[in-house]
C-alpha cells in the first residue's frame, strides 16, 4: 500500500505519474495502476477506478498537469481540451469543478506549477480530513453508528470524511461499533468501507441495505455518519444513492443525521437540491454483480448514482470551516 503523511491514500503522483489504486478491485485485489495522460485519468474517474468527491477532485488536478506535460511534449492536444475532458467525466460531484477552478488560477498554467498545485490540493484535503474528524467527533452521541457508500481515506486524498470522524473517535479511546450498509448498486460499502474499517482495527459489521431501519428500531444504531457529493446553498445533500431513505429512517426513529464534506463540496452557488445533476450510470452496474448477470436481461433499469436529502433531515453538516446547523442557508454562508 501506498501512504500519504502516514496515511492510506488511494492516488500518489510518483516519479512523474500519478499512481491509482484500482477501487474496481477492492476488495479481492489491491491493484495500482500508473497513469501518465490525461485521457487516462478521465476514464479512471468515469469508471469508478477513483470514486469518492474529493478524491475525484484531486485526481482530476493531476489529470491536469499530465495533460500540461502532453501539451508541452508537443501532443496536439491543447490545454483547454484537457480541462474539457475532465470536466466532462462526472456531473455531481462539484468537487471536480472546484479542482478545475483552481488548477485554472494557476500562473503560466506550466506543468511543473499544476504538479505543486494538485499536490497543495491533495495535502490541503488530508488537513481538511484531520479537521472534520476534530470537529465532528464530540458531536457522535453513545451507540452504534450507521455508514453508508465509502468516505473513508479511499474517498479523499487520505484519512475520510465521516469515516475520518470514526477514526478520530477511535483515537480518542471512543471507538464506536459501527454498521456499514453494503450500498448499492456497486457495493461500495461493503467492498471498501468493510475493507477500510477492518483495516483501520475499528469495530464494524456489514448489513445490507435494507437492514438500517431495524437494527434503528432494536436501538442498535444510535446516529448516522455519511458524507457528501455535493451540498447546496439551503443545506440539502447529495450523495451516493440511498442515503435519503437513510435520512428517512434515521429521522423516524429521532436519530440525529450527521453529514461530513470538505468546504469544497459545499456549492453557494446551486439554491437548492432540485438544481442539482443527477448522474445516471450504466444499467450493468445493477444487473450484474463481478461481471456476473444477477437480472434477467432484457428488463429495463434506472441507475441513478445519487440522491438529494432535504437539509430538514440533516442534524448537522460538519465541514473543515465549521459545524453548519439549521437553518443552513445562513449557517453555512457564515462559514464562507
Amino acid at each position: 500500500m501506498a501512504f500519504l503523511d502516514d496515511d492510506l491514500s488511494p492516488l500518489v503522483w510518483q516519479d512523474g505519474a500519478l499512481r491509482l489504486l484500482d477501487q474496481r478491485a477492492l476488495p479481492v485485489e489491491e491493484r495500482w495502476l500508473t497513469l501518465t495522460t490525461h485521457e487516462e485519468v478521465a476514464t479512471a474517474i468515469r469508471d469508478l477506478t477513483v470514486r469518492g468527491a474529493p478524491a475525484i477532485g484531486c485526481a482530476a488536478a493531476y489529470g491536469v498537469a499530465l495533460g500540461a506535460r502532453q501539451v508541452e511534449a508537443g501532443s496536439t492536444t491543447t490545454l483547454e481540451t484537457v480541462y474539457a475532458t475532465l470536466q466532462a467525466t462526472r456531473p455531481t460531484a462539484v468537487n471536480l469543478f472546484w479542482a478545475l477552478r483552481r488548477m485554472r488560477a494557476v500562473p503560466g498554467q506550466t506543468s511543473a506549477a499544476l504538479v505543486e498545485e494538485a499536490r497543495a490540493i491533495q495535502r490541503e484535503d488530508i488537513a481538511a480530513c484531520r479537521r472534520m474528524g476534530a470537529l465532528g467527533a464530540p458531536l457522535v452521541p453513545p451507540g452504534g453508528v450507521l455508514t453508508h457508500c465509502n468516505t473513508g481515506a479511499l474517498a479523499t486524498g487520505g484519512y475520510g470524511t465521516a469515516l475520518g470522524v470514526l477514526r478520530t473517535l477511535q483515537a480518542m479511546g471512543r471507538a464506536p461499533q459501527v454498521f456499514c450498509d453494503e450500498t448499492r448498486p456497486v457495493l461500495q460499502g461493503a467492498r471498501l468501507t468493510a475493507w477500510e474499517l477492518l483495516r483501520s482495527g475499528i469495530d464494524a459489521t456489514l448489513i445490507t441495505d435494507g437492514m438500517g431501519a431495524h437494527l434503528m428500531a432494536r436501538g442498535e444504531i444510535g446516529s448516522v455518519l455519511v458524507g457528501a457529493d455535493r451540498i447546496a446553498a439551503n443545506g440539502d445533500v447529495a450523495n451516493k444513492i440511498g442515503t435519503y431513505a437513510v435520512a428517512l429512517a434515521a429521522a423516524a426513529h429521532g436519530l440525529p443525521f450527521f453529514v461530513v464534506a470538505p468546504w469544497s463540496t459545499v456549492d453557494l452557488a446551486t439554491i437548492d437540491g432540485a438544481q442539482i445533476p443527477i448522474e445516471e450510470r450504466a444499467a450493468e452496474e445493477v444487473t450484474h454483480l463481478q461481471g456476473q448477470r444477477v437480472a434477467p436481461a432484457g428488463i429495463r433499469v434506472r441507475n441513478p448514482a445519487f440522491d438529494i436529502t432535504p437539509a430538514r433531515l440533516v442534524a448537522a453538516i460538519v465541514t473543515d470551516r465549521g459545524v453548519a446547523r439549521a437553518p443552513f442557508g445562513p449557517s453555512l454562508a457564515a462559514l464562507r
